[in-house]
């Protein structure tokens, strides 16, 4: 029996997909349930399982965009699995590279061997590219000469690499291409700044993170502070927890808070349902949950569909400040950066303190510039007295010790 395996529905409003990568090759006999591709919705990227058993025929390439339902694959499910699980190979897949080497091989050969060796060396002395330089012999090729009345380009740095090269963008890098340059082009996006002291946060962690992983099995990070520090600070301004839905502001009485990562095929924003009924551990526990699923290629379109506000880290990667963009239809995102000993006047005294610069970047169309600033300037409080203002004064109990 031959069947047809099509292309499912990601999810909602998703009615096409690319064939990222085909994890078996055509011919090979796949079990029920296996992985053979990773799809790239213009959402999230995920695995393809095997209906059922059986040697597998390919019907698309990789990189093909097929509409969801259409047919990717046939499987044959009356072959047998091969004794000893071995998996038959189709024979043109050995004959493929006996026809495509020789090809390869000649155009490498005849792009280094395009001028003479006499000619290469005068070349080399002058730190000129051999591509650079017309020649007369041959087939163009470049003749001592040519090297020898080459002269290099005025104002053109000579010799190194310039070569370039040209590979298609995934669904999914060029559908958050296509939302970024729509937020900037349809919000009134602005940007206001502010900065941390870490020092509260930096002696809580150094007294309980071992504790606290040996408890509860996972570090204390700093997105948890800052995850409280965000659901308090939307609790007294409500107007940073909407969007715009038409002519309408739609606001919201939780708070699901998306986590910018980063994952093999880009960024993804996987989203932390209900985080004002979370605690430390809660939240260090779902951060790490969905940051694995995120680099494992596992993330579903459901984990990054619907938060109400983002936070993203780009101290990670060394950044010092920067203005994010707002994960659309959202009216707010916060910026964390790298953590820096600055000089810092404290009681007119000049002090070093581990400082991070914060962003807040928000549609200024919903959300006024007194709302915007009060709302960071809350989360700086927030982080700069985490044991009264996160934990109500009682550390132990907040972190479940």
């Amino acid at each position: 029996m031959i069947l047809e395996m099509k292309v499912p529905s990601p999810g909602e409003s998703i009615t096409e997909v690319e064939i990222a990568t085909w994890l078996i090759e055509d011919g090979d006999y796949v079990e029920k349930d296996q992985a053979i591709a990773e799809v790239d919705s213009d959402k999230a990227t995920l695995e393809l399982p095997a209906e059922a058993s059986g040697t597998i025929t390919l019907k698309a390439e990789e990189g093909d965009a097929v509409d969801v339902g259409a047919v990717v694959c046939l499987i044959d499910t009356s072959v047998e699995k091969p004794a000893g699980g071995d998996v038959p190979k189709a024979e043109t897949k050995v004959e493929i590279p006996k026809v495509e080497t020789p090809k390869v091989t000649e155009t490498k050969t005849y792009a280094t061997g395009s001028a003479s060796p006499a000619a290469k060396k005068v070349l080399a002395e002058k730190g000129i590219d051999a591509t650079t330089v017309k020649g007369t012999g041959k087939a163009g090729r470049v003749t001592k000469d040519d090297a020898v009345n080459a002269v290099p380009s005025m104002g053109t740095p000579a010799g190194g690499s310039r070569g370039t090269s040209r590979s298609k963008m995934s669904m999914l890098r060029r559908k958050v291409a296509e939302r970024l340059v729509e937020v900037k082009n349809t919000t009134a996006m602005l940007t206001t700044f502010n900065e941390v002291d870490m020092s509260p946060i930096f002696a809580l962690r150094s007294e309980y993170k071992e504790i606290f992983k040996t408890k509860h099995g996972v570090s204390l990070g700093f997105m948890s502070f800052f995850t409280l520090a965000v659901v308090r600070a939307l609790e007294m301004y409500p107007a940073v927890n909407s969007m715009m839905d038409g002519k309408e502001m739609l606001s919201y009485d939780f708070c699901d808070i998306s986590i910018a990562v980063s994952g093999p095929k880009g960024l993804m924003v996987p989203v932390i349902r209900n985080a004002e009924n979370l605690s430390f551990r809660g939240v260090e526990s779902e951060v790490k949950r969905l940051a694995l699923r995120a680099r494992d290629g596992q993330i579903t379109v459901d984990e990054m569909t619907g938060g109400t506000f983002t936070i993203t880290n780009g101290g990670v990667f060394g950044s010092m400040l920067s203005t994010p963009i707002i994960n659309p239809p959202q009216s707010g995102i916060l910026g964390m950066h790298n953590i820096v000993e600055r000089p810092i006047a404290v009681d007119g005294q000049v002090v070093i303190r581990p400082i991070m610069y914060v962003a807040l970047s928000y549609d200024h169309r919903i959300i006024d510039g007194k709302e915007s600033v009060g709302f960071l300037v809350a989360v700086k409080e927030a982080l700069e007295n985490p044991i009264e203002l996160l934990m109500n004064n009682d550390v132990k109990k907040a972190l479940e010790l």
